[in-house]
């Protein structure tokens, strides 16, 4: 009950403390000129969180955007999408499809995380990341197959194209319905992203009422 309290207490504020009619375009938040694609069904509103497992600020904007994920009602649709730079960027995103299509991917997700910014592990390595994955009920033959397999590497393609739309140059970024991207920097702060997000949320509930 407390914690359904504090939830409830978190969206409160959330709302209350930016509207929509209150973002700037270029400055509170960033409109694409040419929208991308989502995959969320036309009932729902898809908020994409792009990140990197080694970026200390993706690291960071854990617990404030997660504590708001837990606020979000059933049209809202969550999209975890690794940013894709080259060199251990890609190979974390590898290894995120990877879990994914293990199946694992939501139980390690947090730990993935920890383990490099806590633990101080690279996870850079195949070998290493199939140990990791070993812990959450697969073998490491199996994780190997699947961070050298065709389709998570065709995941891994897609990830740099829709980066490549989103005109995105750095992470952590917040895309809402394909077309609005909250960063730090014009959110003022990590902690600001989901608020304004969650702005952005209500001003597309609005558009699709008209």
């Amino acid at each position: 009950m407390i914690k359904t309290l504090l939830v409830a207490l978190t969206g409160l504020s959330l709302s209350a403390a930016v509207s929509a009619q209150e973002l700037v375009e270029g400055k509170d938040y960033t409109l694409l000129e040419s929208p991308v694609a989502t995959q969320a069904d036309e009932d729902q509103i898809e908020v994409t969180e792009v990140f990197w497992f080694g970026c200390p600020h993706c690291y960071r904007l854990q617990t404030p955007v997660n504590e708001w994920y837990d606020t979000l009602e059933d049209d809202i649709s969550v999209v975890h999408m690794p940013a894709t730079m080259g060199g251990n960027w890609n190979t974390h995103a590898t290894a995120f499809y990877a879990a994914e299509s293990l199946g694992i991917e939501e139980d390690l997700h947090a730990d993935f995380f920890d383990a490099i910014h806590q633990d101080g592990r690279k996870l850079t390595d195949s070998d290493e990341i199939a140990e990791f994955f070993s812990d959450y009920g697969v073998s490491e033959e199996d994780a190997k197959k699947a961070l050298t397999s065709f389709s998570v590497r065709s995941d891994v393609n897609k990830a740099n194209s829709r980066m490549r739309e989103m005109r995105l140059m750095g992470v952590p970024a917040l895309v809402v319905d394909g077309r609005f991207v909250v960063t730090p920097s014009s959110a003022g702060s990590l902690e600001n992203m989901p608020q304004v997000a969650e702005a952005l949320i209500e001003r597309v509930r609005t558009e699709r009422e008209q």
